[in-house]
């Protein structure tokens, strides 16, 4: 069985490794180990962090902050990042953490989680519309960084 639980310092660690074979399944570079530590350790406020567990291990994250305003000016979720463990997948983990945070956002008063995928991998999309998701191809999603967030923020 999957138990999901907010992570805590101690899970750090564990959490890090995990953190790293994401990097290197979406084939990106990674920094060391203790930087990610630090990361995790020194992260924004308003950032929270959901695990998943299956006999005794850390198996998945969920990585989301609050977001305001949305429809009708309520607050809601942007979930940045969801992984599981790539030997741990079909255990259901991603949609346990996925109804967590579904259900935190419910207790807090939220009206929506949103979240980006990339568009190409068309099994985590059907994952995601089979858990009730709708795609919303009205929006477009961008992204400043490097020289170019660097020039705007002299503007």
């Amino acid at each position: 069985m999957v138990a999901v639980r907010a992570c805590e310092e101690a899970d750090h660690p564990a959490l890090a490794s995990l953190m790293g074979e994401m990097q290197a399944h979406y084939k990106v570079p990674c920094p060391p180990n203790a930087d990610i530590r630090a990361g995790l350790a020194n992260r924004p406020a308003g950032t929270d962090l959901l695990l998943a567990e299956h006999d005794g291990s850390i198996i998945g994250f969920a990585a989301f902050s609050a977001i305001y305003p949305g429809p009708g000016l309520r607050p809601g979720f942007f979930l940045k990042e969801i992984y599981v463990a790539q030997a741990a997948r079909g255990l259901g983990a991603g949609k346990a953490l996925l109804a967590e945070l579904a259900r935190l956002a419910l207790a807090r008063g939220f009206g929506r989680v949103d979240w980006t995928a990339a568009r190409d991998d068309e099994r985590l999309l059907r994952f995601y519309e089979g858990l009730g998701a709708k795609q919303h191809p009205e929006k477009v999603f961008f992204r400043l960084t490097g020289e170019e967030l660097a020039r705007l923020a002299k503007d």
